[in-house]
């Protein structure tokens, strides 16, 4: 069974590059590693500052959790928020070309 999770935030204008690339660097290393069972994306949206991450996985554990990169962007994230990350549970209705079960 997957599990869908959804986590928007908003950072400082002087964080959002600093996050951005700690978000890249995370992605750096699911590359190199190659989890099984995740499915994963962020999008920054067009006011420059939200962020807007999608993650789906297999099972209870989600596989970010194991991988330093993402344990690095937590340390700090509050700092870099203006609104804190809010995450929730979702269901997905539907995809096209774009995330697949």
């Amino acid at each position: 069974m997957s599990r869908e999770v959804v986590v928007r935030y908003t950072t400082r204008a002087d964080a959002a590059e600093e996050n951005q690339l700690l978000v890249k660097q995370v992605f750096a290393e699911l590359m190199e590693d190659g989890p099984d069972g995740l499915r994963y994306a962020v999008f920054r949206l067009a006011d420059g500052v939200t962020f807007v991450h999608v993650a789906i996985f297999d099972g209870e554990d989600n596989p970010l959790k194991q991988t330093t990169a993402f344990a690095e962007f937590q340390r700090e994230v509050t700092k870099r928020c203006v609104e804190p990350p809010v995450s929730a549970e979702a269901t997905l209705v539907g995809s096209y070309r774009m995330i697949t079960r």
